[in-house]
């Protein structure tokens, strides 16, 4: 292949895997907006449906052309996992994006991606079909359902409390690089305003640190759920947000929590937006 011919190659699967990236991350603030609006919601006592993934797709299915845009939906959460799939086979951006410690974490990425486009569009065909829809069942049914056939494997708590401290240390590791602003190095900040700068650290930051604390709960259901040996201890996404409403703070720390998801959301819109692929 010639020079000029490799050259096209790498700029057409570069045009590729940016639009793929921007998809993605305009898919996944779509679910954490509706998500964390569906946890307000059940702060103020106003919602039927569940804070999670299946909830935000239910809730989507209900508004005009609703199927059409569980399909984009789908389709940009596809584009997120290839995206991934992209940085664990060629490198991500950045002088350090073809260290084997960023393809590995890409490559966890696209494994939790390709789920997730998997259950969207399952959804998806689901209702297109004119079902009840797909996806699997709730977050806490999913939780309860993985964590009972992992506790019946030989050593079966020990994996489950692995998992669910890698779950933890997931979280904190989230709100930590939330706080020390570790998004900078992805974005164009010299195409930035200073108000745009300021919007984007506050929904950086405190989406960063509501979602890592989201996840950093689940992981101690989950090895409580290892500890006392009781799969219905785990917890998926609407029991852990709804968990937050029986802390000392009540209803109003779940109140922070939902409304920092929803901030996290806006900041995936900037990130589509801003983000260096």
């Amino acid at each position: 292949m010639t020079t000029l011919g490799v050259g096209s190659a790498r700029g057409a699967r570069s045009s590729l895997t940016e639009g793929a990236a921007r998809a993605g991350l305009t898919a996944r603030g779509v679910i954490y907006l509706l998500v964390g609006a569906l946890a307000l919601q059940i702060t103020f006592g106003g919602s039927g449906q569940e804070a999670d993934r299946q909830g935000a797709l239910e809730e989507i299915a209900e508004r005009p052309l609703g199927s059409v845009l569980l399909w984009a939906l789908g389709i940009g959460v596809v584009g997120m996992a290839l995206w991934r799939l992209s940085e664990a086979v060629f490198g991500a951006a950045g002088p350090e994006g073809r260290k084997w410690t960023k393809r590995l974490a890409s490559a966890a990425r696209f494994v939790f991606y390709a789920f997730v486009a998997y259950s969207v569009l399952t959804f998806a065909a689901g209702e297109g079909g004119g079902g009840n829809g797909g996806g699997g069942g709730s977050s806490d049914e999913q939780s309860r359902d993985v964590t009972a056939r992992a506790l019946e494997l030989p050593g079966g708590r020990w994996l489950v409390g692995a998992a669910g401290v890698a779950v933890i240390v997931a979280g904190g590791w989230i709100g930590v690089r939330a706080l020390m602003r570790s998004y900078h190095k992805h974005l164009r900040l010299g195409e930035m305003s200073r108000r745009t700068r300021r919007v984007v650290d506050v929904t950086g930051v405190v989406g960063g640190v509501a979602r890592g604390l989201v996840f950093a709960m689940a992981g101690v259901f989950a090895v409580r759920a290892a500890i006392e040996y009781e799969a219905d201890r785990a917890k998926g996404l609407d029991d852990t947000l709804r968990s937050f409403a029986d802390a000392p703070a009540g209803p109003a720390l779940l109140a922070c929590v939902a409304a920092g998801l929803v901030l996290f959301g806006l900041f995936s819109f900037a990130m589509a937006r801003r983000r260096r692929v």
